[in-house]
Order: C-alpha cells, then structure tokens, then sequence
C-alpha cells in the first residue's frame, strides 16, 4: 500500500510537470521579440564589430579589428541569398533530418481506464507479495554471495573462483537470481538461438538496454561477469552480488579508471577460458528501443569474437522502459510487478569475429555490430548517444543535443514570469558581462540569479543545463540562445563567436579554443573537435575564422551546423518566407554602440 501512494505521488507530479509544458506556440511568440531584419545583421558586422566587442587587453578581440576577408564577405552575401528562399522548404529539410530516427530517450506509458483499474487492483494485492517475495530471496543470495567470498584475500579474488567455491555456490546463486525474476513476473523467458561458450565469444553484447530488469538475461546466459559502475560496489545486497559476480568496476568520472577496466578487459578476454564470458550493454545507457544507440567501444577494443545478443519484449503493455524522459524506474517497477506476467524473447545471434581491419578500428567494429543487432530488431541503427547526462547525435566529432539546452532554459525563464523583453535585457546584461571583463565570463548561481532577476533556486536549474558545476560560462547561454530564438544570422553568430573565444586577439583559435566555441554554439560541452580543426587547417597552418566558416558552410557533413542546427524556427510571413521585423539583439548592442561612439 505504501508503494501504491509514492506512486500516486509520482504520477500526480509528472502530470503537474506535464500541464506546465512550455508549448510551441509560446517559443515562437518569444522568439518574434528579436527585434530588425536578419538582413540588417550582414550590414552591421563589419563596422560593429570593434564597437561590439571590447579591447584586446580582455582578450576578446581579434587579430583584425575590422571586417572578414574578401572570402568570408562572399558568404555573407552567398548566405543572405539562401535565406530569400522559402521557409517553408527549409523547415521541411530541417524536419526530415532531425525525424531521422525516432528518439530513443523517450518513453511514456499510456493506459486505458480498464488498464488502470486493472494496475490499482494488483498494485493492491500482487504486487506487495512479488516484492516481499523477491526481498527474501535478494537476502538469501546475498548470504550465499558472502559465503562464497569468505576467507578469500584480495588477490585471491582478483583470480578467477574455481574449484569447490564454484561447483557449489554458482548453481546455487543461478537458482536464487532465476527466482527473484521469475516473483517479479518473468515466468517464461524464451530463448532463441545457441549460446556459445567462452572459448568462441568471450563477451556477449545485449542490446537494446531498457532497464535494470534486462538483467534477466543473466540465467540465459548462465551468469557471466558483467561490466558496471564503480559507484554500484556501495549499494547494499547489490555491491556484494557485483563482486560475487567478479565484475568488471569503472568509474565513468576517472579517466584512470577506465584505462584499468580496459586493461582488466584485454587480461580477462585473452585467458583461453579462465575467466567466465563478459556481458555488456555497448549502449551505456536505457532507452525505449525504437532504435539503437551508437555502440560504445569498449567491448569492441580487445578484436575478439563477441557473440550479439538481442532482447525483445513482446507485451501488451511496454512497461519495462526507463529512459531519459518519460517513466522513471519507479514506475518501471511499478508497472511491470502489477502485471500477471511479463514476456520476453532472447535471441543469441550468431557469433561475429571481426576482420583484420575492425580488429585494428574499434569504432569499425562497434558500428559493423550494431547493424547486425539492429537488423535482428527491424530498428534502425542511430548516431544517438548519450553524453554525460545529456542525449545527443553525433556529427562526425561533434556532439548535437537533441534538444537544446536553450529551450528548457527558455521554458523555464517564460514559466518564472519574464516575458520577451525581460529575455532580452537579461541576455543584454549577460553580454555587457562578457564584454566589461569585470569578473570574467564564468558566475555562479548567485551571480547568474542577479542577472536574471530571478531566484537562486532557477539559477541553480539553469546552471545544470550547461554545466557540471556550480558555475557556467555566460557565452554558452548566450551563443546558445542567441541561435535558438533567433537574435541574429548564423554567419554573423559564428563571427561574433570566434571574437569572443580568441582569447589572446591572434586572429585563430587553438584546438582547446575551437572545442569551447562549438560547446557553446551547440549548447552541450564537447569532448573533442580534432577532427573538425583537421578538416579546417587541412590547407593551413592556424585555423582562421575564414577557414572555420569556410568548413561550416560548406563541408558536405559539417554545413549542417549552420544550414540545420543554427536555424531558428520562425513563423513564416503571408507570402510564406521568413520574415523578422524585430530588434536582433546582437545587432541591437552592436547598433547602441556606435551612437554612443
């Protein structure tokens, strides 16, 4: 009874959350306050520049005060003409590409009255035995998992167990684990296709990764070592299964740990068979399934045979989904043990060994298996993944978020109460910060709380979308927004952007630099933009902002920075083409400027 009220508890704030949805219409009123034709910004770049952005003793000047090159003055003008043709086929183009593949992030759980009545009923009644049930049987296997253990140094663990530790206790831990699942609602789990032992395919790949209770896949399997969070070893029952379980520990936070999980990974895969099979979700994160996330390379580095493995819940009622937005793991929990049973398929796909050339190219040989796994599926194999705690799609190196930081940060300033204008001054202010030198570019949340005139607590919120800690750095919200709603073109945009990156006022950007210029363009920190700085100097020494612009205009796979990511969505004018009569903001500043000069 007590898990059924947190769940109403739940449900009852997801649909709060749910009525308070910032809509579309809205983003699109907010986004018609920038205030003079996007036309005007192309005038305004080359004599607002020096005025817009402060001297080079704040760094934030480039190496020449005035205009682009003649090249970079031919795609202005190449760019101002694109944007006379019609919105509407823009808009369609830009809807196709990002309609690619269906997003994997979200799930929501839709019921009919009858299922509902249905769920409240064995909510009521099975569901209060299933997890008593299951308890006792989590604690007994616990028992037997420190017995198992018990008397053992820490060498002697880092050994593979054999011997009587292992005859006796592993068909023992099977049977209790077999039965935890089977209270759960896992009566039947079907089996298709051969496992093949650990001789043939030391590591087993599943896919697609929907929630913990994918874990069923353990007694098909026979109970092989797993690969999971170091964080985990802490959790009580289950800390002491992982290490039964002799698991493979990494801390996604510490470089070093990983470096030890690989090198813990070759050691184990290359033991002719002393260590039981590795079984790994290449995704590293759950989704819905309705196509699957580009495989991580993990499991892919050491070049041996891994046998696929794919999982298929074929329900009435998909209940075992926990992902990034939607149902939440109680309500995973919830769901699935208020059901009389729960079906699912595992097909052992056959064996894959990877040619001479994926052996050497890892990213070769977790894309090749991924197709193989999303074919067996009928879903499509996707460029998603997931980057720290945000869902992006990968464009060649650069990481695109799905949905834009900005967005969320614009819901929630529009919920606060501030309307268009309070937007603008509050990025008008963001950008004099920047550009005072006063404190650098970089506030907390107090700072940013002040800025926007809003309380800490929304600041707090705002921070977390751009970053990890407790401050941010205003030139991401900035850029960011400033390309969503649509305060100035994206040439100008990416001007602008370079200036204020190009630290020391050389007229080029570093690697370092081009990387945190992206970030804050795209709205999510990027890891890496090596290859993008390749593709740019492939000519030249330094990467230029003419070389930058050159690539992101028109690179075959990086124009669509600028032709699709840096689009804002306008509402089209009577005779169906884009049209902005309000104030850009940029242009705005750049303007004021110039009559205070």
């Amino acid at each position: 009874m007590l898990l059924f009220i947190l769940f109403c508890f739940q449900f009852l704030c997801a649909q709060r959350d749910h009525n308070t949805r910032y809509d579309r219409q809205t983003l699109l009123e907010l986004r018609s306050s920038a205030s003079s034709d996007f036309t005007a910004g192309f005038d305004s770049v080359d004599a607002g520049t020096a005025a817009f952005w402060p001297s080079q003793r704040h760094g934030w000047s480039p190496a020449s005060s005035t205009a682009p090159s003649r090249r970079m003055d031919s795609l202005f003008t190449g760019e101002t003409e694109r944007r006379t043709q019609s919105q509407s086929s823009r808009d369609s183009s830009s809807r196709a590409a990002t309609q690619e593949y269906p997003n994997p992030f979200i799930h929501e759980l839709k019921l009919t009255k009858a299922q509902w009545i249905k769920g409240i009923i064995l909510g009521c009644t099975l569901l209060p035995i299933r997890v008593f049930l299951a308890w006792i049987l989590l604690i007994s296997a616990w028992i037997v998992a420190v017995l198992r253990l018990a008397g053992l140094s820490q060498e002697e663990r880092s050994k593979p167990l054999s011997g009587w530790r292992r005859w006796l206790f592993h068909p023992i831990l099977w049977l209790l684990g077999r039965a935890v699942f089977f209270c759960v609602g896992f009566h039947w789990v079907k089996v298709k296709g051969r496992k093949v032992d650990v001789k043939e395919a030391p590591i087993l790949v599943v896919a697609p990764h929907s929630s913990f209770l994918d874990m069923v896949i353990m007694f098909p399997a026979g109970v092989p070592a797993v690969v999971s969070r170091s964080e985990n070893i802490n959790l009580p029952v289950i800390g002491a299964l992982l290490e039964c379980n002799q698991s493979v520990l990494v801390s996604r936070r510490d470089p070093e740990s990983r470096k030890e999980a690989v090198s813990e990974l070759n050691k184990r895969v290359t033991s002719n068979g002393s260590w039981p099979q590795i079984l790994m979700f290449p995704e590293g994160t759950t989704t819905n399934g309705r196509c699957l996330l580009r495989f991580k390379t993990g499991a892919f580095v050491p070049g041996v045979p891994v046998q696929p493995v794919v999982l298929h819940y074929p329900n009435e009622l998909d209940t075992i989904r926990w992902t990034y937005k939607g149902s939440n793991w109680f309500q995973v929990l919830f769901h699935t043990l208020s059901q009389p049973y729960t079906n699912i398929t595992i097909e052992f796909l056959p064996v894959y060994t990877p040619s001479e050339e994926e052996k050497n190219n890892s990213r070769l040989f977790a894309g090749n298996v991924q197709k193989v796994m999303a074919s067996a599926l009928g879903v499509p194999a996707s460029d998603y993944v997931m980057a720290g705690r945000i869902p992006v799609s990968k464009l060649k190196d650069l990481s695109v978020p799905l949905e834009s930081p900005g967005k969320e940060a614009m819901t929630l300033l529009y919920r606060k109460g501030l309307g268009p204008r309070d937007v603008e001054a509050a990025l008008d202010r963001m950008i004099d910060r920047c550009r005072s030198g006063n404190g650098g570019t970089k506030v907390n949340a107090e700072e940013l709380a002040s800025i926007l005139g809003l309380n800490k607590k929304t600041a707090v919120h705002i921070c977390s979308l751009y970053s990890r800690d407790d401050t941010v750095d205003l030139r991401h919200i900035y850029f960011n927004m400033a390309a969503l709603i649509g305060h100035v073109d994206e040439i100008s945009l990416l001007h602008y952007a370079f200036a204020a990156f190009d630290r020391e006022g050389r007229g080029s950007l570093t690697k370092e630099e081009l990387t945190e210029l992206m970030g804050a363009l795209l709205g999510v920190p990027q890891q890496s933009t090596e290859e993008l700085y390749d593709t740019a100097t492939k000519d030249q020494e330094q990467l230029t902002e003419e070389s930058l612009l050159l690539v992101l205009t028109t690179h075959p796979i990086y124009q669509k920075v600028t032709k699709e990511i840096l689009q804002p969505e306008r509402p089209p004018s009577a005779n169906g083409t884009s049209v902005n009569n309000n104030r850009s903001l940029l242009n705005g500043s750049v303007n004021e400027d110039k009559k205070s000069k």
